[in-house]
């Protein structure tokens, strides 16, 4: 079964105010490129080590259930394969979530759909047929989609001017409403910039919708059953750690997807992992008490609770890429001498000066 985007529901969730506020931080976001200045380029390639150390975090906390901090991340990232005084079983699950994430790292490039399959074993995550087959499916005809120019022009069209679509401009060209340089802190991008980015970023969601779908139904978070939407995500797995665990891959495919897009990355840990399957499973067996005001589908579920983080990761990524240190290093000496001058001030206040 061939999936199609629903257009109309990428018009709905495009226009929610959640939405709309995460694209106008990723719009400010993506104005900034192309980055020419060498300060920017190697801020922006912390920004992802600094990212997919995040995301590794959050996977090793779900497969083990243990307490995974930054740091042993960190050294495994860095290429530890032992930490001393830290229990293999974290080292171990940390190298399966960078191995999955580096299988991943070419399919924004390529759209090889079976590059999710490297991921899904990496990670030793089981998928049955059914759900692989459905999960191709939705992946192959986004990329059909793309290859045939739909997320090109109109109201898709990142790099298009005000009304002309014609998707001919660079996103920062695209990005000036006022005088402010998209480098600059009071800089706000055009409307056309954020209607782009907010069509591609509700698109995203709703393939991510959908994926989820194949992939874990509308397993409840804390229960011990699952019943698939369609029937593609039955037997995922016994209960609901089986279920959170399978929806890890789609933390990497979400993530490429946003790239092909023109759309920033985003991450979540794992209680926001866990936070997104429980209220989306709410939606789907209508659980209308415990499902959050407003929300009606499990797409509106999913953007819900998304929007505001890829609003928080994408000021983040902005900042981190702009930081100057030597700038910073000014601005909190000369904070610090505020201060120093004011307790002095203050400390001598009831002393009277001589006329």
């Amino acid at each position: 079964m061939t999936y199609e985007l629903n257009v109309d529901d990428v018009e709905r969730i495009s226009a929610l105010p959640a939405v709309r506020e995460a694209a106008t931080a990723g719009a400010r976001l993506v104005a900034l490129w192309p980055l020419t200045a060498a300060m920017h380029m190697d801020n922006d390639a912390k920004y992802a080590e600094n990212l997919q150390v995040r995301v590794t975090r959050a996977f090793a906390r779900i497969l083990t259930g243990e307490d995974v901090t930054v740091p042993d991340a960190e050294f495994v990232y860095e290429g530890a394969d032992a930490i001393p005084g830290r229990p293999q079983l974290i080292v171990d699950a940390l190298l399966a979530a960078n191995d999955a994430y580096d299988a991943m790292a070419d399919f924004s490039e390529t759209g090889d759909a079976s590059l999710i399959d490297d991921a899904v074993e990496a990670l030793g995550v089981e998928w049955p047929d059914e759900v692989s087959v459905r999960v191709h499916e939705v992946l192959e005809s986004l990329e059909a989609a793309m290859d045939a120019g739909e997320f090109d022009s109109g109201v898709y069209a990142v790099g298009s001017q005000e009304g002309d679509g014609s998707g001919e401009t660079s996103g920062s060209e695209a990005g000036k409403s006022s005088d402010a340089a998209p480098t600059d802190d009071d800089f706000q991008p055009s409307d056309a910039l954020v209607d782009a980015v907010a069509h591609r970023f509700a698109a995203g969601l709703a393939v991510f919708d959908a994926l989820i779908g194949a992939v874990v139904g509308d397993v409840t978070v804390g229960g011990e059953e699952s019943v698939a939407e369609d029937g593609a995500g039955a037997g995922v797995g016994a209960g609901a750690d089986d279920a959170v665990k399978a929806f890890l891959p789609l933390v990497l495919v979400i993530n490429e997807l946003n790239e092909q897009l023109a759309v920033p990355r985003i991450a979540l840990n794992d209680e926001q992992i866990r936070e997104l399957l429980e209220t989306r499973a709410k939606v789907i067996v209508g659980d209308g008490d415990e499902a959050p005001v407003g929300v009606r589908t499990s797409v509106d579920a999913v953007a819900g609770l998304v929007s505001p983080l890829a609003a928080g990761e994408w000021d983040k990524h902005r900042e981190d890429v702009l930081w100057d240190p030597a700038a910073a290093k000014k601005k909190a000496k000369e904070e610090d001498e505020k201060r120093n001058k004011e307790a002095l001030a203050a400390k001598f206040a009831h002393i009277k000066a001589e006329p």
